[in-house]
């Protein structure tokens, strides 16, 4: 697959640094969430984000939401600043905890973030119901938030994530603390919407679920894309790459 421009990219980071200021005693400390970040996701591609804690994997993500300001650089959604409405529109987000009133049904939350994305309601009780059918929760559609195991709230989170049909979706720990059963269904499910031309951005702990999915996978360290590994390259062996990557020099 070819490059693609940053205009033709689905997320890009340029030269991206982050800087946290803290101020103790009268000393002002400067640390970096991440430094010198040059990074493209391409259009219709499964990308796969690697890194220790610590490595710069959630600022990057709270840049590409919009939620930081980067301190120098250039960060583009879709070819647009992340705060753009056009680009917040082109994207779905699932955070690795999602968290919903426990005393809600599953519609009525997807109505609700139905309405914060625009969705008309006229169209929004057929797109709520059809995206419960996908993650597998037509038949928990009448239970409270408060009974459901984690797995049936991350499909809770996914579904919400992809309701406005976003081009981008941005996965944070998807399939963490999820029993086999679950981590399949999230499997398949990626796997389709890639399969409808979704781009999708996933970080995780999780090497083995990165590597049946991803084309490509980006490891970070110390705030740096230190090395971008497409499916040949690591045939086998993304764990053995990913440590050999990060693991201090002796």
């Amino acid at each position: 697959m070819t490059s693609q421009s940053p205009e033709e990219a689905a997320l890009t980071f340029k030269a991206v640094v982050k800087s946290y200021v803290s101020s103790h005693l009268g000393r002002t400390t400067v640390s970096h969430g991440v430094e010198g970040l040059d990074l493209s996701v391409r259009r219709g591609e499964v990308f796969g984000l690697l890194g220790l804690n610590g490595s710069g994997k959630t600022t990057a993500f709270k840049l590409a939401l919009g939620l930081l300001s980067a301190t120098s650089g250039e960060v583009r959604v879709m070819g647009l600043p992340p705060r753009d409405p056009r680009a917040l529109a082109s994207l779905g987000f699932l955070p690795e905890l999602p968290c919903f009133p426990g005393f809600m049904t599953p519609p009525e939350i997807l109505r609700f973030y139905g309405g914060l994305s625009g969705i008309s309601r006229a169209e929004l009780p057929g797109l709520v119901a059809a995206v419960l059918e996908r993650v597998g929760l037509s038949s928990a559609a009448g239970r409270r938030m408060g009974e459901f195991s984690k797995g049936m709230v991350q499909r809770v989170g996914l579904a919400q994530a992809i309701l406005h049909d976003p081009a981008l979706i941005v996965l944070d720990e998807p399939v963490s603390g999820l029993d086999p059963l679950a981590i399949k269904d999230f499997r398949d499910l990626l796997q389709e919407l890639n399969g409808r031309g979704k781009t999708i951005l996933i970080s995780s702990h999780s090497i083995s679920e990165l590597e049946k999915l991803c084309h490509r996978v980006g490891i970070l360290k110390e705030g740096r894309l230190a090395r971008v590994l497409e499916q040949k390259e690591w045939a086998g062996g993304l764990e053995e790459r990913f440590i050999e990557t990060v693991r201090p020099l002796t």
